[in-house]
């Protein structure tokens, strides 16, 4: 017996900036369709943001499809409860075809073309789809994490929101990547003794040469730049964030400044043997990687500006403020006082409610700028999706309309459409 489904031209699945920007290029082509988003449209910046949360790249950047940034300090950083004020304005102006609180369970191919979607508040055809869900689903935590003592708090960075969650005593932060480093000044900074297992995240300047960085890179074209021609091709889409802060007005992040103040930094947390915490030998090698990646940086800014005769301040470079006197491979976890830990070390995709083969062997999606080899599929608001901006309020918009442009040329090819699929029997 033949079911006919709700049907809509396009679905798009996540209704984050990656979504309602796809949302809104839709809507300004009359193009049917429907966001699915299982919490809270743009949730992540609300539920998943600790308190003392700023932007890293400046409020410019900001620039939502028809709403960039309009606010008195463009240069400026905004934080949490501004980002989200943004975002809600944002919405506000939208007003797409949103459902929220409605998980996507599964989306699959239908053999006459378009897809299937099962979702928690029932079924729909398509003719198209769009996951704009993101690639941090799942909270990293290591099976370390089980051996620890039930007296040990433990927190994911996504589950952090201030030093006032964790009781008294130090803090181990595993990780120092973009949120771990910031999360580390935000505990050391109230007083908190805290233990930073550090590995290989990059670092970058804040300010330099009169400028802030993200001014320049985007001078030099470094945000236009797209995955095909970066040095690492789909290889920098694994990188990890470098470490720089928006808070107060932005600066740097120097974890052996933090040493020097009192900080305990070690390399990478690797094992737990009985009340013994062990680390890797590497946090010489790792800070030393970060200073000359942040030099780096300056350096290549340093001859955009020497090229193009440019009047600046006179360059610099960075040299060590502290360096430690060996690798401290051990700790002890009683003895140390350590009460809490919070682990920084990421987040996984998945995507196990997307029956189509387009995932490599790491489950990652494989793609081409978001469109994959399933016809009519795609993916958007992933890092490095095209450029560095793409999974951010700089670059999304371009991407979106990138889809926006395939999805209408696919709705005039011959092959647009699923009206025979929309009424075939499914299985009970």
């Amino acid at each position: 017996m033949s079911v006919s489904l709700p049907h809509h031209s396009v679905l798009i699945v996540g209704g984050g900036q990656a979504g309602l920007s796809l949302s809104h290029h839709l809507q300004a082509a009359g193009v049917d369709h429907l966001v699915l988003e299982k919490h809270k449209a743009m949730h992540t910046w609300q539920t998943q943001r600790w308190d003392s949360f700023t932007l890293v790249p400046p409020n410019w950047q900001c620039a939502l499809p028809g709403h960039a940034y309009a606010g008195p300090a463009p240069n400026g950083f905004m934080k949490k409860g501004e980002i989200v004020e943004y975002l809600d304005g944002f919405l506000a102006k939208l007003k797409p075809p949103l459902r929220e609180g409605v998980a996507v369970e599964s989306v699959r191919p239908l053999p006459g073309g378009g897809f299937q979607v099962r979702s928690s508040d029932g079924e729909y055809t398509a003719d198209q789809v769009v996951v704009a869900s993101g690639g941090y689903h799942q909270p990293i935590v290591p099976r370390l994490a089980e051996r620890l003592p039930a007296s040990v708090t433990q927190l994911h960075s996504a589950d952090y929101r201030n030093p006032d969650q964790l009781p008294a005593g130090k803090v181990l932060v595993v990780g120092a990547g973009q949120s771990g480093a910031q999360i580390a000044e935000d505990l050391h900074l109230a007083g908190r003794e805290v233990v930073l297992a550090v590995g290989e995240a990059p670092r970058c300047a804040r300010f330099y040469r009169g400028r802030d960085v993200v001014d320049w890179l985007a001078d030099m074209g470094y945000y236009d730049m797209p995955v095909t021609a970066h040095p690492l091709r789909e290889g920098v889409r694994d990188n990890t964030n470098h470490y720089v802060a928006g808070r107060d007005g932005g600066r740097d992040i120097d974890l052996r400044r933090f040493a020097l103040e009192g900080m305990q930094l070690y390399g990478p947390l690797q094992a737990l043997d009985g009340d013994t915490l062990r680390f890797a030998p590497t946090l010489a090698a790792a800070l030393d990687s970060a200073d000359r990646t942040y030099n780096g940086i300056n350096a290549s800014i340093d001859a955009h500006i020497a090229k193009l005769g440019l009047d600046a301040p006179p360059p610099s470079v960075y040299t060590p403020l502290w360096a430690p006197e060996g690798e401290r491979e051990t700790l002890s976890l009683s003895a140390s006082g350590i009460t809490s830990v919070i682990w920084c070390i990421g987040f996984a995709p998945d995507f196990r409610w997307l029956a189509a083969p387009v995932f490599d062997g790491r489950g990652h999606p494989v793609h081409e700028r978001g469109v994959t080899g399933v016809p009519g599929l795609y993916f958007l608001g992933l890092p490095w999706l095209h450029t560095w901006g793409s999974g951010r309020f700089s670059g999304v918009d371009r991407d979106a309309a990138f889809i926006a442009e395939r999805i209408l040329d696919r709705r005039a090819g011959p092959s647009a459409g699923v009206a025979t699929a929309a009424t075939e029997a499914c299985p009970a």
